[in-house]
């Protein structure tokens, strides 16, 4: 593996990593009703490369499932990563 692939990696790791916690923190602080993460901040996430945490994120604390355009996005951010993964893996980067 490339060193930039590991870069990438990492980076992917950590992405995902804190999409998940925005969300379980965002739930949370629902629940409390206390001060909220912005929308932006959670989609933002997902568009940055933590999309498979956004994605978990939204099914295990069942938070923003009920907006379609968080569904919309969330599953088009995955989408588009994995195309992007398999696409430099395949080319060999």
């Amino acid at each position: 593996m490339s060193e930039m692939m590991r870069l990438l990696v990492a980076y992917l790791v950590f992405m995902n990593a804190a999409a998940f916690v925005m969300y379980g923190t965002d739930k949370y602080k629902a629940k409390k009703q206390a001060w909220r993460i912005p929308e932006n901040a959670l989609l933002m996430s997902a568009v940055c490369g933590g999309a498979y945490g956004a994605y978990l994120g939204m099914r295990v604390f069942h938070h923003k499932t009920k907006h379609v355009y968080f569904r919309i996005i969330n599953l088009a951010c995955v989408i588009l990563w994995t195309m992007l993964l398999v696409w430099l893996l395949l080319k060999g980067i």
